[in-house]
């Protein structure tokens, strides 16, 4: 690689994160260390970056605690029968003994009023997901190290020691901004960057999504399909949908909202 390409590509990653290491770098271009560490000197010698130890910092960061995805509360009363009836499927999955990992947002928060009665080693970066299941369930709670975005209630961090790395799951629980045959898509980048680390140390990938995510389309994917083992989701979904996901190899589960509970009832935060 072109030393121009690998500055263009310097610059547009160090915009992205509040700083950049050497060897994030070094996994984006394929370069050696000695030859990033060149790079990110010459380029602060123009004054396009700043040269911090380790690594490298844009000149003007990207503001933190502000994420592109909506808030928990503006999206925890849509298609909440929907959701509860996705997260009572999801329980069914787990069982005792066993480690898992739920990430944060308004599809999975439900799964907390059915795991009450199990005993669980649970990793979640949701604070309503870690303050009802220790207030109302013997699970074991593990939180990660980072920012706290209010708005969703979720704990981030750009960098990849946020503890999650000691951490094994037999399952990630996880939600997503929306999905479709180039794979499972989020709407903010250090969202997907906590998500992905909470990928690496799950055995399965387990998406909760309501069937208007299937039409939902966001800037940015995850992952691809073929990297889920099981999609939760709702007797909205339509038979092209259901094809999609079939051909790509994933099972399918789909909850029933028939139940008067599920209508009845929306989640609430503890």
């Amino acid at each position: 690689m072109h030393e121009r390409e690998r500055h263009r590509i310097i610059l547009s990653a160090v915009q992205e994160r509040p700083i950049l290491t050497v060897q994030d770098i070094v996994e984006l271009t394929d370069a050696s260390e000695a030859t990033i560490r060149r790079d990110i000197s010459a380029l602060a010698l123009q004054n396009r970056l700043k040269k911090v130890r380790g690594g490298a910092e844009a000149l003007h960061p990207p503001q933190i605690g502000v994420l592109a995805a909506r808030s928990f509360r503006a999206d925890e009363t849509v298609n909440s029968a929907q959701k509860r009836a996705i997260a009572r499927e999801a329980v069914k999955l787990c069982h005792d003994g066993e480690a898992i990992a739920i990430n944060g947002g308004t599809t999975t928060f439900p799964m907390v009023h059915f795991l009450a009665q199990l005993r669980l080693k649970v990793m979640t970066n949701s604070f309503p997901i870690a303050e009802h299941l220790i207030k109302h369930s013997k699970c074991t709670v593990m939180l990660p190290a980072g920012a706290v975005y209010r708005e969703q209630n979720i704990i981030l961090s750009p960098f990849d020691s946020d503890g999650t790395g000691h951490f094994y799951a037999r399952r990630f629980f996880m939600g997503a901004r929306g999905v479709s045959p180039l794979g499972v898509m989020e709407s903010d980048s250090l969202i997907i960057q906590s998500e992905q680390r909470l990928m690496r140390q799950a055995d399965e990938l387990v998406v909760l999504v309501d069937s208007s995510k299937f039409k939902t389309r966001s800037s940015l994917i995850l992952c691809p399909l073929e990297r889920v083992s099981t999609i939760i989701t709702d007797d909205g979904i339509d038979e092209r949908d259901r094809r999609m996901v079939e051909a790509a190899g994933i099972e399918l589960i789909v909850a029933s909202t028939d139940r008067k509970e599920d209508i009845q009832q929306s989640p609430t935060v503890a």
